[in-house]
């Protein structure tokens, strides 16, 4: 560089870059020196607080738990976003105002739901030993905790330690109400967390008072009876104003169990447990030992119940169908009229738990729904579970489980779709996706063999079935569910094999589309609706368009041939009815975790599923086609008696269906050109009345013809299907012969 840019002194200096080169290096020095001696300064400092032994123990343990603890917070904010979420959205705010009273098809009641502001009992007029004996059991800091009880909840994890199961529960009445109000009772870790965050959120929006008055009118206590307003009238027959102390302990005690301790259930049982809650109203220090002790000697008395059942499973759901379709219509005090059989929606709840204390301890599950519908959608029984006190989160509508091989119907219905028959040839063999290759029962990868689709179907292969999915697009297969239904179905290699969840709801509306011969078929429940001034606000009827056609017929004929010989030739032989064709599929998820059975006939269509709540493995050798199918065909042969079955479409009249109908049409009359019956039309057939008994009857319709003005003349003898019917007169309609029911016209509405 050259020594113009450095000359000093005189009017051409520009920069003193030695100066600045100087000043930088010194300055640098400078600060690095102060940076040394704060650093050693700041190190002395902290030696003073080095620990050693114990006491470095403890704060390293101290700053592991901060660290854990902070780490746990934030898992448990995006747990509890679905709680936050439904506060910010004012979905709280909107659930529980309705009260709906329940009526079956012929317009008689059957339950409640939600709470009746009409006929609940104000909080200063339920007796003081009713709400302490309430608190004493469930929950006895309730007037001093948050909405969550953490010294209640230690305790009661201590004790359940101590005991090697769970004896004592954590949960407040505000959790419990959240729960009854907002949550299902499905035993899992975001429930919980919901549960905690919806408890917070009622202790800030109510008062004590409230949330207390909300629980008493919302815990179920056994018998269809929510609150302890209508759990003391099934009891006892009075109000809950009325009852005594023992009769109020007795009530406490159901809020933990009420199928368990209901009276009408286990008597013994529920008085043990009603000498439990007298002890805790002691320990609490509410009461006296000498104050229990009349209480104790004599025990309350229930009344004879009138109903000892309801359609729990069933009233749940449809109050959750009443809500979607009376969202933002501000109508809250509702009457809903159903579809409910209750014959039916007994017997449906009684193979279910039949079925579980048979086979349940053999092959290991303890849970499982029916559901029973029509061809068209409409709901006639619904079983979520098998005991409704225990647990009422309902398995039908909201588990959603593996089906297994019942998921191959809608994969064999795309194929369908797109040209192949019952009769087409496919192969015991399929490409392999990605790094994964599909596996038939017992572990092979297939045979290679070719055969009947129909056999392919009946056989359950998966190994075909995976190949049907990639063949025809595994997005078309998605599109079938999702036409006929069923949401959430994800593309994975092994989706026909039936990796992903469905509700029994949802499975058994899917499968009534084929039975029904292509219609969609939504499950419905509720017929119409009314409000507190009787005027219908819905009606099915009148504001449901008609049902569209979503599957072609022939579609639907093919898909109800291949689903009959699952059941002929196939893996679903136990479920067949010998008075009529039975059309469905099997299914038996990996471990086994899920066992179906899914079908119908032309009368019903129905789904079958057993397996564990926590999803743990049955026992090796519990199949759809065993369990599941004897489960299915042991309901189905009481629920449809023998006659009336239509027809399944793509199947011929089964010969029972056509005895009858061939039996019917011999009975009918042939009749002239004008409609009227023709002589000698109809064989004369032999009557097994004896001939006084034909002569005496004969004689009594003579004479009250006589009283009534009626020519007498033509009247055939009573059994005497060959005689010409006795004139009627203009203006009147026809009558009977004595002893034989009048014909009605098939299309008058009775």
């Amino acid at each position: 560089m050259s020594d113009w840019f450095f000359r000093q002194g005189g009017s051409n200096r520009r920069i003193n870059w030695l100066g600045i080169d100087a000043w930088v290096d010194s300055t640098a020095a400078m600060l690095w020196d102060l940076a040394k001696d704060f650093y050693n300064g700041l190190s002395s400092y902290f030696a003073r607080f080095r620990l050693t032994g114990w006491r470095k123990l403890a704060n390293e343990g101290v700053s592991e738990c901060l660290t854990m603890g902070a780490g746990g917070l934030v898992v448990l904010y995006l747990l509890a976003l679905p709680a936050l979420n439904e506060i910010e959205d004012g979905k709280l705010v909107a659930q529980g105002k309705y009260s709906v009273k329940f009526l079956d098809i012929d317009g008689n009641e059957i339950g409640k739901r939600g709470i009746n502001l009409n006929d609940a009992v104000p909080l200063d007029e339920i007796p003081d030993h009713m709400i302490k004996a309430a608190m004493a059991t469930e929950d006895r800091r309730f007037f001093e905790h948050v909405g969550v009880d953490f010294f209640g909840t230690a305790r009661a994890l201590v004790e359940n330690l101590k005991a090697g199961e769970t004896v004592q529960g954590g949960s407040t009445f505000t959790q419990q109400l959240a729960k009854n109000l907002y949550l299902t009772p499905e035993r899992s870790l975001q429930r919980k967390i919901k549960e905690v965050f919806y408890a917070f959120w009622l202790e800030s929006r109510y008062t004590k008072r409230d949330i207390l008055k909300m629980y008493l009118d919302r815990a179920y206590m056994g018998g269809g009876t929510f609150g302890v307003e209508a759990a003391s009238q099934f009891y006892f027959g009075k109000s809950v104003r009325d009852i005594n102390l023992a009769e109020a302990a007795l009530l406490a005690g159901l809020f933990k169990a009420p199928t368990k301790f209901a009276p009408h259930v286990n008597l013994p049982l529920s008085r043990a447990r009603t000498n439990e809650v007298l002890s805790n109203l002691v320990e609490a220090g509410f009461y006296t030992e000498g104050q229990v002790h009349q209480a104790r000697l004599y025990p309350a008395q229930t009344v004879e119940n009138r109903r000892t059942e309801s359609a729990d499973w069933f009233l749940d759901w449809a109050f959750e169908e009443v809500q979607r379709l009376m969202e933002g219509k501000g109508q809250f005090q509702l009457t809903a009229r159903l579809t409910v059989d209750l014959a039916l929606q007994r017997q449906a709840e009684e193979t279910l738990t039949t079925t579980i204390r048979q086979k349940g301890r053999q092959f290991r599950f303890n849970s499982g729904a029916i559901v029973v519908l029509e061809p068209d959608g409409m709901v006639r029984a619904l079983a979520g579970g098998p005991d409704y006190g225990e647990s009422q989160f309902n398995r039908a509508t909201n588990a959603r489980r593996q089906p297994g091989s019942s998921f191959k119907i809608y994969v064999y219905a795309t194929a369908l779709e797109h040209g192949l028959t019952p009769e087409s040839s496919v192969s015991d063999s399929s490409p392999s996706c990605g790094n994964w290759h599909p596996q038939n029962y017992g572990g092979s990868h297939g045979s290679g063999a070719r055969m009947p689709l129909w056999m392919a179907f009946a056989r359950s292969l998966n190994t075909t079935a995976t190949a049907l999915s990639l063949r025809y697009d595994r997005d078309k297969v998605i599109e079938m569910t999702r036409r006929v239904g069923i949401r959430g179905i994800r593309k994975t290699c092994s989706m026909a094999l039936g990796d992903y969840g469905i509700s029994p709801l949802e499975h058994t509306g899917g499968v009534a589309t084929y039975i029904n011969g292509g219609k969609r078929a939504r499950p419905f429940g509720v017929l119409d609706i009314t409000n507190s001034q009787g005027e219908i606000i819905y009606s099915r009827e009148r504001d449901e368009p008609e049902a569209a056609q979503i599957v072609n017929p022939r579609v639907a004929q093919s898909m109800n041939q291949l689903m009959h010989r699952v059941v002929t030739d196939g893996t679903g032989k136990a479920a067949a009815l010998d008075f009529t064709h039975v059309v469905g599929k099997t299914g038996t998820s990996s471990g086994p975790r899920d066992v179906w059975f899914v079908g119908g006939t032309g009368k019903y269509v129905s789904s079958v599923w057993f397996g564990n709540d926590d999803n743990r493995p049955m026992a090796n050798g519990a199949t759809g086609g065993g369990v599941a199918a004897q489960a299915y065909q042991r309901l189905m042969s009481t629920a449809h008696g023998t006659t009336g079955i239509p027809s399944i479409p793509g199947l011929p009249v089964h010969p029972v269906q056509a005895a009858e109908r061939a039996q019917m049409a011999a009975a009918e009359p042939r009749r002239d050109g004008a409609g009227n019956p023709a002589v000698g039309g109809t064989r004369r057939q032999q009557s097994i009345m004896p001939g006084e008994t034909r002569e005496a009857l004969r004689k009594l319709s003579e004479l009250m013809r006589k009283a009534t003005g009626l020519p007498g003349e033509a009247t055939p003898a009573p059994g005497d299907q060959g005689a010409l019917p006795a004139p009627s007169q203009p203006g009147r309609r026809a009558e009977a012969p004595l002893g034989q029911t009048p014909r009605l016209d098939p299309r008058t509405r009775q």
